[in-house]
């Protein structure tokens, strides 16, 4: 288990989101967010999978969504038909199987979830270092820790 699953997994305490996660199994969230923050899961650095994802925004038609994430001001929210559109149906439906749940209901956690995670990423509008992995997962846990707390 690498650092951002155990960093993850300590503040989600391996338990449900349950009603402020709309069901979502709390190590299961982490494992999808992990992934995406590394690329889908592959290899590569913070920087090399967040920079991935924001190419993907990029082709989607999204980019100037997401680059307000990574900029200093105001987040522009995203639908969870919008971050279906990005991510694909292919990678949509493998997150929804994995995560055991339907894909409106991943996608609606993820489009609350996503946007707040890119904005403590990228400090100041900078992406992370390619090894800085204990910034990043200090980050998710602030992040995902004030979520779940709602």
């Amino acid at each position: 288990m690498g650092l951002l699953d155990s960093v993850l997994g300590s503040v989600l305490g391996g338990g449900q989101a349950g009603a402020q996660g709309g069901g979502i199994d709390a190590d299961l969230l982490m494992q999808v967010v992990g992934g995406l923050m590394r690329g889908g899961g592959g290899a590569g650095g913070a920087a090399g999978g967040l920079g991935s994802l924001l190419q993907q925004f990029e082709k989607a038609g999204l980019g100037h969504v997401v680059q307000t994430w990574v900029g200093t001001g105001q987040n522009l929210p995203i639908s969870a038909d919008q971050l279906q559109q990005v991510l694909g149906g292919d990678q949509v439906a493998a997150m929804a199987q994995q995560a055991g749940v339907s894909h409106g209901d991943l996608m609606s956690q993820l489009s609350q979830l996503l946007p707040q995670v890119v904005d403590q990423m990228t400090p100041h509008g900078q992406m992370p270092a390619a090894g800085g992995g204990a910034d990043i997962g200090g980050m998710l846990s602030s992040v995902l820790g004030g979520l779940l707390k709602r």
